[in-house]
């Protein structure tokens, strides 16, 4: 990484300044111009343009409520905003980090849970009006609307817009910005973007709830959050920050100078290098959410999924990488890469859950981790296998009533149903409605189009309504070595249809034809795993869609004539992951221990003040020679 221009100051020192010292408020430095955008927010430009002193007025009035609007800011909230900014320029990562992950969270549960922060512009005299730092701020604004309250249409816009300034900064500047963010941060930047594209297609598909004022807005706005905008801004910053070259030359062992040749001025900032990066994983979500799987795992191909990746650093980004990459496997029918893909994070899941439990991203997580559990089952449940002891307890206890549905055939379809619109991407439409013509946009809403998340469902259902056999036929076939097929076919009951009566040669054959497709969903093209430590391209040929075709059934068969011969391969017990799990609970026990407190012993009495002790009562002789016996603590008797 090249050096920023300025030097990085240590503002643990500077801290306790910022939050004893009430800070100066000279309001009229400060620039008062509301930079909200033109959608329907300048209607007085030319009434102020003919009438200077209305104008002045109005600008007086405008600066008198942003001063009486900035003294109610809290003494603390301001402290904080001044802290922030000069982290902000000076570079400082951890102060920076320090006010991004607990000190923003832990003012808004104080003051704002259910109100806005004040706007960039009452704010600004606090921070000299840096454009930058105010860019920034909005960007925390407007995802704190999103999060916590109800957006409208013009957050929506200006969300939009400011967005735009932000990406304009990074990317039309001349050369490098002078910027320095943690990057937690910089995923944020990315997820929220898209996040807020999603919910704006959405908001903007109903269009039964729109009054005027958004119907003419968004005949206006055509190009507003439109998916060219969006998809322009992920590949530019992949573009600028070369990162899939960089990842090409570190999997090719390349130096550092080599790197930094190959990269550039933008590729060498770490800004630009992890925003590429983390934009990388924005176009896997966004091609998911369009329904363009194939194209989804393309982009993923320079990024391997272990536990030594770049995205790792961000918990929030790992989770999302592994559960947009599996849901790509489920939707292509590669259900054995989809349940390796997500026993893989939800293991990492448990294992770090303590260590998260206090960060501002841990109920996202959480919620996201319950999602690719229904996920998993149902790629189980289609393509069963051996799963881990802990993630098996985790399926049952979640989703036990729906797994056992699923594996009963026909009847476990409504189990699918709702699992997969629980788990699912909430996917848009690449078109939005028709507002900018009247007529088009009555006959969409007279007879609108399908939900999209209700259009993928159906996909889905159809490929699992072709397998609502093979359940029962595989418990069949666990229990012989061979059979012949008329006996078998009278087991499964194949050809009872109701009102229609067929012969013994018609139940065999389409009993034939279910054993065909139970043997084909037997075999799936599966991608191998990487082995430790080797490079994406080596361990992974073709990429993330490349793989060959396996067995992934432990129970196979073939037909001779009309005898049934069953082989089923038995695979031994892990005894690492038993271990494992019994020494968590070993240490666990252990812990428990050592937290607990001592018994406090009794106090001991004085001699002085003890009573006198009266003599010991006589010992009957014990029968037949035995000892007699003594309580605890007493004086032996001998016999």
């Amino acid at each position: 990484m090249l050096p920023l221009d300025k030097e990085p100051v240590d503002m643990a020192a500077v801290r306790p300044n910022y939050y004893a010292e009430e800070p100066e408020e000279d309001v009229n430095d400060g620039n008062l111009d509301i930079a909200i955008g033109n959608y329907g927010q300048n209607i007085y430009d030319t009434d102020q343009n003919q009438f200077p002193e209305a104008a002045a007025i109005l600008q007086m009035q405008q600066q008198i409520a942003q001063q009486t609007a900035l003294a109610q800011i809290p003494d603390v909230v301001k402290r904080f905003i001044i802290h922030f900014h000069q982290a902000v320029v000076t570079h400082n990562l951890q102060e920076i980090s320090v006010s991004y992950e607990s000190g923003w969270n832990r003012l808004t549960e104080k003051f704002y849970p259910k109100t806005e922060w004040p706007e960039a512009e009452i704010i600004a005299p606090l921070v000299g009006d840096d454009p930058i730092f105010l860019v920034l701020y909005r960007e925390l604004y407007y995802r704190h609307v999103y999060s916590r309250l109800s957006p409208n249409v013009d957050d929506r816009f200006h969300s939009y817009e400011n967005s735009c300034e932000l990406f304009n900064y990074l990317l039309n500047s001349d050369g490098p910005v002078a910027l320095s963010l943690p990057d937690i941060w910089l995923w944020d930047i990315i997820d929220e973007f898209i996040y807020q594209f999603q919910a704006f297609c959405v908001w903007r598909s109903k269009v039964k709830s729109k009054n005027d004022e958004e119907l003419a807005m968004l005949a206006e706005g055509g190009q507003i959050w439109s998916c060219y905008s969006v998809l322009n801004v992920l590949y530019s910053l992949i573009q600028k920050s070369r990162i899939n070259e960089y990842l090409e030359a570190t999997d090719a062992g390349k130096s550092v100078e080599e790197i930094a040749e190959i990269v550039g001025e933008y590729g060498s900032r770490q800004l630009y290098r992890s925003l590429g990066y983390f934009s990388i994983i924005g176009l896997l979500r966004v091609h998911v959410l369009l329904g363009d799987y194939t194209l989804a795992l393309r982009v993923m191909d320079r990024l391997e999924l272990n536990q030594k990746a770049f995205f790792t650093r961000v918990t929030a980004c790992h989770v999302a990488a592994y559960y947009y990459v599996g849901f790509c496997y489920l939707a292509l029918r590669r259900y054995s890469d989809a349940v390796r893909t997500y026993a893989s994070i939800l293991n990492f899941i448990s294992r770090m859950r303590q260590y998260h439990t206090k960060s501002y991203q841990y109920d996202q997580i959480n919620r996201t981790g319950d999602r690719m559990y229904a996920l998993l089952v149902m790629c189980h449940c289609l393509s069963p296998s051996r799963l881990d002891d802990t993630i098996m307890a985790a399926i049952k206890e979640r989703y036990g009533e729906q797994f056992s549905k699923m594996q009963q055939g026909a009847a476990g379809l409504p189990a699918f149903e709702e699992l997969f619109l629980y788990a699912c991407p909430k996917f848009i439409s690449p078109n939005p409605p028709p507002y900018h013509d009247v007529e088009q946009l009555a006959l969409y809403v007279s007879s609108p189009p399908v939900e999209p998340a209700q259009r993928h469902c159906a996909l889905f259902l159809t490929d699992v309504r072709t397998l609502t056999s093979v359940p029962t036929l595989r418990s069949f076939l666990k229990l012989y070595k061979s059979l012949d097929t008329k006996r078998l076919a009278g087991l499964v009951e194949a050809g009872e249809v109701e009102g229609e009566e067929k012969t013994a040669e018609e139940k065999e054959e389409e009993l034939v034809e279910q054993m065909m497709v139970l043997k084909m969903a037997s075999r799936s093209l599966s991608r191998p795993e990487a082995a430790p430590g080797a490079s994406s391209t080596n361990s992974a040929p073709g990429g993330h869609l490349g793989g060959t075709v396996v067995v992934n059934s432990d129970l196979d068969f073939v037909i001779d004539e009309n005898m049934v011969h069953v082989v089923e391969s038995t695979v031994g017990r892990r005894f690492a992951g038993w271990f494992i799990r019994n020494t968590e609970h070993t240490q666990r026990v252990y812990d428990n221990i050592r937290s607990t407190p001592l018994p406090v012993a009794k106090p001991t009495v004085p001699a002085e003040t003890a009573p006198p002790v009266s003599a010991p009562a006589a010992v009957a002789p014990a029968a037949n020679g035995a000892k007699p016996t003594v309580a605890w603590g007493g004086v032996s008797v001998h016999g």
